[in-house]
């Protein structure tokens, strides 16, 4: 086997935000088995400390930042601990996002749509703004931003999330158009149904979790590192000519 198809990032410098669990750990423990250094961003700092002493009890390079995607200046100096530890900035997975609970949009509380836009849109154009100005400084990059199947099809009760993951895809190819000239791929992945906390706890009832599982034709949720390998591959060399586009990473769901 060749060192490119063992470590596909290996020298690479990765920075994963939201990494504190779900696809965003996963992220972590694919970039880093794949050879990349990994800096791992998100607001909750224990879970960022355990993550990195995995990674680094398994040999791999990685740190964290404690980071709220909200905040462009939180961001900014996250990129530029990145920069000025590594020396570099080749790719990142701006994974980092919120849901709501269902209800129909008339229903829904006046700060609803703040909310989850706050996260979901600004986190991600905070993100983009200070790493593309990182890898225009580097010379080209890679960056992977998580929507959802929300940001492809609509479903009811939950109109300011379908919102935001449309409205990142949106952002992904705008940023992939603008900066393709200056080595700089941008791409989104589309998740359907992915096992995390939030929804494990949502899948105890069973006729929720047949209903969930029945929504797509592998009838059954994706481990995150599944969806995080969609990304590890978008950020990777072999994905070189691939820019503007959004992965679905759905089961089949986006199919029917």
């Amino acid at each position: 086997m060749s060192a490119d198809a063992a470590a596909p990032l290996a020298g690479k410098v990765a920075l994963i935000v939201g990494a504190s669990s779900g696809i965003g750990a996963g992220a972590a423990r694919v970039f880093a088995a794949q050879g990349a250094v990994v800096v791992l961003a998100a607001r909750r700092e224990e879970r960022l400390r355990e993550l990195v002493a995995e990674l680094e009890c398994s040999g791999a390079e990685a740190s964290w930042r404690v980071l709220d995607v909200r905040s462009a200046a939180g961001v900014r100096a996250t990129v530029e601990y990145v920069l000025e530890r590594y020396g570099r900035l080749d790719a990142a997975f701006n994974n980092a996002g919120v849901g709501l609970e269902r209800s129909p949009m008339h229903l829904l509380e006046d700060d609803a749509y703040e909310a989850v836009m706050d996260t979901n849109v600004r986190g991600v154009w905070n993100c983009m703004r200070s790493e593309i100005a990182a890898m225009l400084a580097c010379g080209g990059g890679a960056i992977v931003n998580t929507s959802s199947v929300g940001g492809l099809l609509a479903s009811s009760a939950g109109a300011p999330y379908i919102a935001s993951k449309h409205a990142v895809i949106g952002l992904t190819k705008a940023a992939a158009v603008e900066y393709a000239g200056d080595g700089i791929r941008v791409n989104a992945v589309a998740p359907g149904l992915t096992r995390s906390e939030m929804v494990e706890h949502r899948l105890a009832d069973p006729q929720a979790r047949q209903r969930a599982f029945g929504s797509a034709p592998l009838r059954r949720a994706a481990d995150p590192e599944e969806v995080a390998q969609a990304a590890a591959w978008l950020c990777s060399d072999r994905a070189g000519f691939v820019t503007g586009t959004t992965l679905s990473v759905d089961g089949g769901r986006t199919a029917w």
